[in-house]
């Protein structure tokens, strides 16, 4: 079965024979996986109404378990996003009423950031309409196809996630 990307490849072969274009068979596929899945995951977050920003902070505090409270850094280690940005978002869900701000016990300079019932409710539902489209995405894999894609695309992104700072 042919697929755009092999379309793409054979074009470069013939315009390129010099070059090696044998990466843009994988990453070409990662790349256009990536854009279909950014469009499942905004069909999920829209039925209940968030952003994939929003999804992000909100699931991060939900798997923190309870009490569903992080430090603003840990939201920075896990969302990938800098200091302000995540100041902007967490005013932004707490004025939606998803998560509050409570001072941190041990620490009297710091804050706590935590999700509210309505925020909970909220990654409960998104999460729930992601893992359909998601289950959508792989319905062409067997399950040990599925682990073994999860287990090569770990190994493909384990250094980027380990590098330190």
């Amino acid at each position: 079965m042919e697929d755009e990307v092999d379309r793409l490849v054979a074009a470069w072969r013939r315009e390129r024979p010099d070059l090696d274009v044998e990466p843009l068979e994988v990453l070409s596929r990662v790349s256009r996986l990536a854009r279909h899945l950014d469009r499942a995951r905004r069909i999920a977050f829209a039925e209940v109404g968030l952003e994939p920003w929003e999804f992000d902070v909100l699931t991060a505090l939900r798997r923190a378990g309870a009490p569903y409270q992080l430090s603003p850094g840990a939201l920075l280690t896990q969302t990938l996003v800098t200091s302000g940005t995540m100041t902007n978002r967490i005013d932004r869900l707490a004025k939606k009423d998803l998560v509050e701000r409570l001072p941190d016990p041990s620490d009297r300079r710091g804050v706590l950031v935590r999700l509210t019932a309505a925020g909970r409710d909220k990654a409960d539902r998104s999460l729930a309409g992601l893992l359909i489209q998601e289950r959508a995405i792989l319905a062409e894999l067997s399950r040990d196809q599925r682990g073994e894609l999860a287990g090569l695309l770990r190994r493909l992104t384990g250094p980027f996630d380990n590098i330190p700072g």
